[in-house]
């Protein structure tokens, strides 16, 4: 499994991460077999929120680390908080209690990591930053980061903060490229130059800020994934094309077209299913070329000026 530094930390994490939202549909016995196969494969981090499952997720998680036998000191815990029923919520009181739950739940004294799940409007950054030196000084959470947001939300909460913010959760996938397609589309009238998310994907790479990418199988949460999609025709071709060249699944492919960024990101992969996740850890020991990544880029239906 290769590896990367998350941020500017001295964290060192798998560059695929065990998304951990399906694991309140799995019984115990599956959740230790998916977790204990992430760890034979070399995934160390594990992301989680409290939404998941209604706290399910955490709850058998922690359930199923303990009885491996895990030590906690092998593992890097993400969590996330700030989704609430109908509203998002910044506030300090609200971050501080949902880490408490959080920590009950997983049965853990701290997460490796705090995330902020979506960009709350009436966030007040003193607040927050309040927040997370509470955390942080009563050792319940080591590092920080943001999900879901846009270059500017990152400069307002950092400008409060004493330490830097490690990761931004964006979605991309091979069919849902908006951050990629604007930096290619510069000064033209066509639907893919809109700047839809203040160039944050380079602004990332500036801050030296990991981009965790979520959904890298989905078109859109209407249409699910790119996978045998009548719309994707040519895509699927194409991964199927290179899957047998290259003696690896199509998923591979997939995760490996996100891999091959030199933004460095991080894949937040969510499958449940032992095998098929043996099969996308095999993204980790391909190389694509430029040549090929823009050739799957292209068969997503994209262009280039």
């Amino acid at each position: 499994m290769e590896m990367l530094q998350l941020g500017q930390s001295e964290l060192q994490v798998s560059r695929l991460s065990l998304g951990c939202m399906r694991l309140a549909g799995q019984d115990l016995p599956s959740a230790k077999d998916i977790i204990q196969t992430s760890l034979d494969l070399g995934i160390n981090f594990f992301d989680h929120a409290d939404i998941y499952g209604g706290g399910q997720s955490e709850i058998l998680f922690g359930q199923a680390i303990k009885e491996l036998g895990v030590k906690r000191e092998d593992i890097i815990i993400q969590s996330k908080c700030g989704i609430r029923r109908g509203f998002f919520d910044f506030s300090k009181a609200y971050i501080l209690s949902a880490v408490d739950g959080i920590l009950e739940r997983l049965q853990t004294d701290y997460l490796d990591i705090l995330v902020l799940h979506r960009p709350d409007a009436l966030m007040e950054p003193e607040e927050v930053a309040e927040a997370f030196t509470i955390l942080k000084a009563s050792g319940k959470v080591r590092h920080f980061g943001l999900s879901n947001v846009n270059a500017y939300q990152i400069e307002l909460l950092q400008a409060h903060l004493d330490e830097p913010l490690l990761v931004n959760q964006l979605q991309l996938s091979i069919a849902h490229t908006p951050m990629i397609d604007a930096g290619f589309q510069v000064n033209m009238l066509t639907d893919g130059s809109i700047n839809r998310d203040g160039s944050v994907l380079d602004y990332c790479r500036l801050k030296k800020i990991t981009i965790q990418t979520w959904s890298p199988f989905l078109i859109a949460l209407d249409k699910g994934t790119f996978f045998d999609h009548p719309d994707y025709v040519e895509l699927n071709e194409t991964l199927k094309a290179l899957a047998r060249e290259k003696g690896v699944a199509p998923e591979a492919i997939a995760i490996a077209w996100i891999l091959r960024h030199p933004a460095k990101m991080q894949v937040i992969v969510g499958s449940m299913n032992p095998e098929r996740l043996k099969k996308i850890a095999k993204a980790c020991e391909i190389a694509l070329t430029r040549e090929e990544w823009y050739r799957l880029y292209l068969s997503a239906g994209n262009f280039l000026p």
